[in-house]
């Protein structure tokens, strides 16, 4: 568990973040602005658009703390045991029988009950 201290959002943080979704807009009018130009063109510049945003929101305390939860994350998939193939095909085969036999289970209650509900209405 990280002890690490608060660091309180400066106004060029702010700045920045809102610096980097106006680069964002910015991209996203551009690539339906310039519709006459080819596709590939669009979207490799809207891509350019979105990683000099990212690089933007990377420079602030905001950004730092979610490259770290993300590097933090893969670390522990790394860590799960993952199950084999032939467990997962068991388990899979498995839910497909619960849920036959659920559905004819209901299936049944919901034809006594129609029954029921004849009888008493005539």
């Amino acid at each position: 568990m990280n002890a690490k201290a608060e660091v309180a959002s400066s106004g060029l943080d702010t700045a920045k973040l809102v610096f980097a979704l106006l680069l964002i807009v910015m991209g996203i009018y551009a690539f339906y602005h310039f519709a006459d130009y080819s596709q590939l063109l669009r979207v490799i510049g809207l891509l350019a658009t979105v990683g000099v945003a990212g690089f933007v929101v990377l420079q602030t305390p905001s950004g730092r703390n979610v490259a770290s939860f993300l590097g933090e994350s893969r670390t522990e998939v790394r860590k799960v045991v993952w199950p084999t193939r032939q467990e997962t095909l068991q388990t899979t085969l498995m839910v497909f029988v619960m849920v036959l036999v659920m559905g004819i289970g209901l299936w049944l209650v919901d034809m006594v009950l129609m029954w029921i509900v004849r009888s008493v209405t005539g």
